[in-house]
């Protein structure tokens, strides 16, 4: 067979798929098989053979068409974390921490904290910590699911976050998220699913019966129209009872969709006692554009950023002489439900963090860490907060502020905002930039024009929290919070770089700057 280049399979894995064998050994499986961290750089970058300028896009492609849903977002990030040598923690435990060591906890299984402890650290340096979110617009099932219309089965669903809701309608659709099932012994376990076949679909009207839906512009009600079809109601046997019939009809979900999540998770129908599923769009995420410069993806924000900064930890602490000059601790924290305020158990507005780094400071004092060991620790401490960002629109330029239209390929987008929407201060924005300068890597700046609201970010809320140093940065994008996406796959490896040498250089560069 002639050999199928790493372009053509992240181009778009589906395209391929009739061409290849259908032997036990089909090349089949690389598409489908989750893949460890590389050091070999792939065939869709451009950049040299050195470890150094090896791409992290196919491994991003791959994470993004694992992570459907926050839950398997964070379990990813997990086993990678692991893989790489991670300790996995409980936040509930005592921790036995050491200079040097690497570890990681999650809370919810949608939000994750890792971090890495310098060999020089002592009690009071600082943490440096890049932030993200798990989390993304989408349709999440409502807790009674059933519906039947005009003889449809239809699935009841809420809308989660700020979506472009008409591009959900006319894709092909399906579910992911989290279980509940009964074990033996009385227990019950979390297990994730994910049906990766086209399940459900949303379709629009017919132009026939909404003659000025292209000049008045589609404008659907979300309650009732936003209602995604599950199959054809069957016809009932004249065998069946009416009794049985009426239970059915009473059912929160449809048997129909619970039996197909039992035959995924090859489990009893009876064993499922609580389900928390997402909406997902089933198309791959791939490259795209004519030299294949774009990634064209779902849930780019936030997943870009988490992974990016993700790897970046691994990779900045990957051998103990990485960590062997290093004073202060790295740490990659990533949240969920920031699309809704992050104010939840397991969102930015939860102390998680700021815990956890008390948990890491009590662990090395051998006692409880006072207020001025802690404090101390945060005054020294500064964060990366990063969330996508708005790329200048072709279309739509009037939209940006003529100074500060963030194009694609040129690099991190530092956010300002005088109003505090963003946390990015002239000292955090020096620093930031700082990094990049010294390892040539580009940045741009975004400010939102003044006759336009500001979106916000978990910046100013972690910002705010205990007092800890941010700045606000992203990498462009085009469609945020489409069903579909698109950004640049230059953007990733700079991201990717910039993120690394935050990591492995701000240490130094810390030290250089005296403001109070």
């Amino acid at each position: 067979m002639a050999a199928i280049s790493r372009v053509q399979l992240l181009h778009h894995p589906s395209a391929i798929l009739s061409r290849l064998p259908h032997s036990p050994s089909s090349s089949l499986t690389l598409n489908l098989r989750r893949r460890k961290f590389s050091s070999t750089p792939l065939l869709c970058s451009s950049s040299s053979s050195s470890s150094t300028n090896a791409s992290v896009v196919g491994d991003l492609l791959d994470y993004l068409n694992e992570s459907w849903t926050q839950f398997h977002a964070t379990a990813e990030a997990k086993r990678q974390l692991i893989a790489a040598g991670f300790h996995l923690l409980n936040e509930n435990d005592e921790w036995e921490l050491k200079p040097g060591g690497r570890y990681l906890f999650t809370r919810n299984m949608s939000c994750l904290v890792a971090f890495a402890i310098g060999e020089k650290y002592i009690v009071g340096n600082g943490f440096h910590v890049i932030a993200a979110h798990t989390d993304s617009p989408c349709l999440k099932i409502k807790p009674k699911s059933a519906s039947f219309k005009s003889n449809y089965l239809m699935l009841n669903v809420q809308t989660y976050g700020s979506g472009l809701w008409h591009t959900w309608f006319d894709r092909d659709l399906s579910v992911a998220g989290r279980v509940i099932v009964r074990a033996s012994h009385g227990s019950f376990l979390h297990k994730l699913v994910k049906v990766t076949r086209p399940l459900l679909r949303v379709p629009t009207l017919a132009i026939h019966l909404n003659r000025t839906v292209n000049t008045d512009g589609f404008k659907p009600n979300l309650e009732t129209h936003l209602v995604p079809l599950l199959a054809t109601k069957p016809e009932e046997a004249p065998a069946e009872s009416k009794e049985k019939s009426t239970l059915s009809s009473k059912a929160a979900h449809h048997p129909l969709l619970m039996q197909i999540l039992s035959d995924e998770l090859c489990c009893d129908v009876d064993d499922i006692v609580n389900i928390e599923l997402n909406i997902c769009d089933t198309q791959p995420s791939c490259l795209g554009g004519a030299n294949n410069e774009f990634i064209f993806s779902g849930r780019l924000d936030n997943l870009a950023s988490s992974y990016c900064a993700l790897r970046a930890l691994v990779d900045s602490c990957g051998s103990p002489v990485d960590l062997s000059s290093e004073h202060a601790i790295r740490m990659v924290a990533l949240f969920d439900n920031e699309e809704v305020g992050s104010d939840s158990f397991q969102g930015a507005g939860a102390p998680t963090m700021f815990q956890a780094m008390r948990h890491i400071v009590g662990s090395f004092a051998n006692s409880y860490a006072g207020e001025s060991a802690f404090d101390r620790a945060i005054r020294q401490s500064f964060l990366v907060s990063a969330d996508m960002a708005h790329g200048v629109h072709p279309n739509f330029m009037d939209k940006h502020e003529e100074h500060h239209r963030p194009e694609m390929h040129k690099g991190l987008v530092i956010k300002h905002n005088a109003n505090q929407r963003y946390a990015t201060s002239g000292v955090t924005a020096f620093l930031f930039k700082e990094v990049a300068k010294i390892h040539n890597l580009p940045t741009q700046e975004f400010v939102v024009r003044n006759d336009m609201g500001c979106g916000s970010t978990i910046g100013p809320i972690l910002a705010s929290g205990v007092g800890i140093r941010t700045v606000d940065c992203g990498i462009a994008q085009l469609s945020m919070h489409s069903v579909r996406e698109v950004c640049g796959k230059e953007d990733i490896d700079i991201a990717y770089k910039h993120f690394k040498a935050f990591y492995q250089t701000f240490s130094s560069i810390d030290r250089k700057l005296i403001v109070d």
